[in-house]
């Protein structure tokens, strides 16, 4: 995954939700230092301030925690790491099936896309 921040929405929303991809797919594990502020906000070209922002936004949401000069920590509740992955799956599930039916698909026919799609088969 890169870092591949856009304009068209808020940046410290980007990387927040970049990060939370990152936690919830394994890459920075339960009870896992994450790089400092300044690392991570030199590798998304970004100012520490803004990459603070979007770690407010991760630990508001309890997937982090700081631990006072020994830096920022995954939580270690698999719990909360599962809920989180479950509401990204659901969201972008939402997402494509709203998207199927403006393009004017029914369930049926996004099934059976989704069905060849699966076994291989050229759509």
């Amino acid at each position: 995954m890169s870092w591949n921040l856009k304009t068209d929405r808020p940046i410290y929303l980007q990387l927040s939700n970049y990060l939370r991809l990152k936690i919830v797919s394994g890459c920075y594990p339960p009870g896992s230092k994450l790089p400092s502020v300044r690392e991570l906000a030199a590798k998304a070209s970004v100012s520490p301030n803004t990459m603070m922002k979007a770690l407010d936004e991760l630990e508001a949401e309890g997937l982090i925690h700081p631990m006072n000069t020994r830096g920022i920590f995954i939580t270690e509740d698999m719990e909360k790491i599962k809920k989180e992955k479950d509401t990204i799956v659901v969201h972008h599930i939402q997402e494509f099936f709203h998207t199927m039916e403006s393009i004017g698909l029914s369930q049926t026919e996004t099934f059976h896309f989704i069905e060849k799609f699966i076994k291989g088969g050229n759509l």
